[in-house]
């Protein structure tokens, strides 16, 4: 059994480091950080819930079954993949869409290397998440 305090300081640093996993996902195509990271960031806090809580509140918590989010990161990153070849590049070639492109402004660019990144994260995510309340059901 957890003290009161543990309790109470995991919800406030779950919630903190879900953020912060959500910024290195976001930071992380032109500086360190990216999927990767980000998904082993956020994985984190929801280890922390389990220890807290327990693997049943984590997993009501994360609200999908983690086999699910990880399968559906690997079709994004696939997806993301595949798109270079719509324009008749290659494999994995990145495409940018710019959304509200103006003669003197670029817009804001979206890339298939954001939804890679996105992809990687939600398999890391969900894949650690599944080991890991694996092996504290075990237990």
């Amino acid at each position: 059994m957890t003290s009161l305090i543990v309790r109470a300081a995991t919800r406030l640093l779950v919630g903190l480091l879900l953020l912060f996993s959500i910024w290195m996902l976001l930071r992380g195509h032109n500086e360190p950080g990216g999927g990767f990271i980000g998904g082993l960031i956020g994985a984190t806090g929801f280890i922390l819930y389990a220890v807290a809580h327990g693997s049943k509140a984590a997993r009501e918590a994360l609200r999908l079954d983690p086999r699910s989010i990880a399968v559906g990161g690997l079709g994004l990153a696939l997806l993301a993949g595949v798109a270079g070849f719509l324009p008749g590049d290659g494999l994995f070639a990145g495409q940018w869409l710019f959304i509200g492109a103006t003669e003197t402004d670029k817009g804001t660019p979206l890339s298939t290397i954001l939804l890679f990144d996105l992809g990687v994260y939600l398999v890391v995510l969900g894949s650690v998440l599944a080991l890991v309340f694996a092996l504290e059901e075990e237990v």
